[in-house]
């Protein structure tokens, strides 16, 4: 193959050709156009596809995950107040001083963590908090009232664990249902549905179509205008990578963090589902709490890329506008 017939097939030489048939001032002008539609439209795409991730993961940090947590630690605590009751019936400790503390405070516990929540999730828990009270009272007038009569405190215990444990209408299992859902709300909050994806395909597409338009202006000017250099279509080139590479990357991370923190939430759910109410069962609970809250307390900085990218959008609408602009204003608009 010899230097000529490189030369002659090279790309800059097809690309010349092809453009061969449109005079400076079209060409500019069409660059120009392109330029505008293509970054106006991954603008668009940008800002709203990582708002949405940002609203997803605001969402899932400040009302599912907590809803989700607060449900399971609340279950866990209200089992395990019936399980003190039954370690105290079975020592016989029942009447003696101090010895209700255990159960008092989980009961305590189970209150308010469901108080806490409450404005986290669409359910109506004042049945639940209902339910729980009386079971509370029954506990209460097991122990103390009929202390000393075991038939009736037997009664009267039995009462309450109904009210705990019953199918499908106790405190229990109205909260295994509850979090259920809530845990079906955090993975839907959590998701990327059909549409983000489509934007962020959009937006990918027409920030890769900016680029080699913007590759084809500086060929333009330096082929046709004798101009080496344009510093605003530079400048837009630049801007125009890093609008493809970072937001991307960080919506990659976000989602990343998204998914190990449901993942935590789903094993939460499943230990107070499964595992006994028991202490090391609510300290496992707690400690996966706090990584989900750290997992998503990095929000700040995702934010913070976001506005960026906006910011670094209209400056990629305008940039070319000044580079392409300026030169047309220059060697033919003021002709007219």
């Amino acid at each position: 193959m010899t230097a000529a017939y490189r030369l002659r097939y090279s790309p800059a030489a097809l690309w010349r050709r092809c453009l061969s048939g449109l005079r400076t001032r079209r060409l500019l002008e069409l660059h120009l156009v392109t330029l505008l539609v293509l970054t106006a439209v991954a603008a668009t795409a940008l800002f709203l596809s990582g708002r949405q991730a940002q609203r997803s993961a605001d969402a899932l940090a400040a009302r599912e995950a907590p809803a989700v947590q607060g449900l399971a630690a609340s279950r866990l605590a209200a089992l395990r107040a019936d399980e003190e009751i039954g370690r105290l019936v079975e020592l016989k400790l029942i009447g003696v001083a101090g010895s209700g503390e255990a159960y008092r405070s989980q009961l305590s516990a189970a209150d308010q963590g469901l108080s806490r929540i409450a404005d986290r999730t669409d359910a109506d828990l004042g049945t639940i908090k209902g339910l729980l009270a009386t079971y509370s009272d029954s506990l209460a007038r097991g122990t103390s009232l009929y202390g000393n009569d075991p038939l009736m405190r037997t009664q009267r215990l039995g009462q309450a664990e109904s009210l705990l444990t019953r199918e499908t209408v106790g405190v229990a299992p109205r909260l295994k249902v509850l979090q259920g859902r809530q845990l079906q709300h955090a993975e839907a909050t959590a998701a990327m549905g059909w549409w983000q994806h489509a934007g962020w395909w959009t937006a990918e597409i027409a920030l890769s179509g900016a680029v080699l338009t913007l590759l084809s202006a500086l060929f333009v000017l330096r082929d046709r205008c004798g101009r080496d250099w344009n510093p605003y279509l530079l400048a837009a080139l630049v801007l125009t990578v890093l609008l493809a590479v970072v937001p991307l990357m960080t919506a990659h991370s976000t989602q990343g963090d998204l998914d190990g923190a449901l993942e935590d939430l789903r094993q939460i759910t499943e230990i107070s589902w499964q595992g006994g109410a028991t202490e090391a069962a609510q300290r496992n609970v707690t400690e996966m709490s706090e990584e989900v809250r750290r997992q998503l307390a990095g929000g700040t900085w995702t934010e913070s890329v976001y506005r960026g990218a906006l910011v670094g959008s209209l400056l990629a609408v305008v940039l070319p506008v000044l580079g392409l602009g300026l030169r047309l204003d220059r060697d033919y608009w003021r002709r007219w």
